[in-house]
């Protein structure tokens, strides 16, 4: 694969995991949206089939990795080098970037509807004066449409739940998804890897929305920060950290038990 393979696929396909994922929450949530609430099922499902989407436009390009964590896993395994780890990781950000906006582009009415509806407004928790900030983080109102943020705000719980959900995903990646050469998902793999996606969110998604891979929640949570959206509220970057070292502590587990125990 080429520089130039890495980014166009990478970006591509991430552009369009994120958008399609960050689609399905935005109708679920947004009001006037014909899909509100839909429930996490069809969450869970839209997600498993954004990487679908994105991971087969992308696997004969760059191996169709999409995803931070995952990119240090195989790089650990041994599939990627860790020089093209740099390029990976920055044509995942800048296509998660770009799926964020679409996202926003294409429910831009149903946006400015939520955004704007007293019933909504009323019933974001007041955080100005507060003392203890942490008792009521400044997430927006629609910050979940571009990235997660817990049930339970518990930095340990939180850190767990998104090691263990990310290790699954990398470990079934490693074991079943990767191609002939093991540098990238295979035409099978991307079908079970997005089962995969929709088992993690069905199963292990509950308690912190499962980000399982830095690049879709760091770079949509920049967008939600930088669109000029009115009552939008905060982007909660006190939690911000989170769904991105978690999940590549995930992964490197995932690498590291690979080699030790699987390879």
């Amino acid at each position: 694969m080429s520089n130039f393979d890495i980014f166009i696929g990478e970006v591509t396909g991430t552009a369009l995991l994120i958008l399609l994922g960050g689609g399905v929450v935005a109708a679920v949530v947004l009001k006037r949206s014909k899909a509100h609430n839909a429930g996490w099922v069809a969450i869970s499902f839209g997600w498993g089939f954004a990487v679908m989407v994105g991971a087969y436009l992308s696997a004969p390009i760059s191996g169709a990795l999409l995803n931070p964590a995952v990119t240090i896993g195989l790089a650990i395994k041994g599939g990627v080098a860790w020089g093209d780890v740099p390029l990976y990781i920055g044509s995942q950000m800048l296509g998660a970037m770009i799926g964020a906006f679409l996202v926003w582009a294409a429910y831009l009415g149903q946006f400015k509807a939520h955004l704007t509806d007293p019933e909504i407004l009323a019933a974001q928790p007041a955080t100005e004066g507060l003392v203890d900030q942490k008792a009521a983080p400044q997430a927006g109102p629609v910050l979940g449409v571009f990235s997660t943020g817990p049930e339970v705000r518990n930095v340990v719980q939180n850190m767990l739940t998104e090691i263990i959900a990310t290790f699954v995903l990398v470990i079934a990646i490693l074991t079943q998804g990767l191609n002939n050469s093991g540098d990238g998902l295979g035409t099978l793999g991307v079908l079970i890897t997005s089962f995969v996606v929709v088992g993690i969110g069905l199963s292990l998604g509950g308690p912190t929305g499962y980000a399982i891979n830095p690049a879709r929640d760091l770079g949509p949570r920049i967008v939600h920060a930088l669109l000029p959206l009115p009552n939008k509220g905060g982007s909660d970057w006190s939690y911000a950290w989170i769904p991105v070292v978690a999940p590549l502590i995930g992964a490197a587990l995932a690498g590291g038990y690979y080699n030790l125990a699987l390879a």
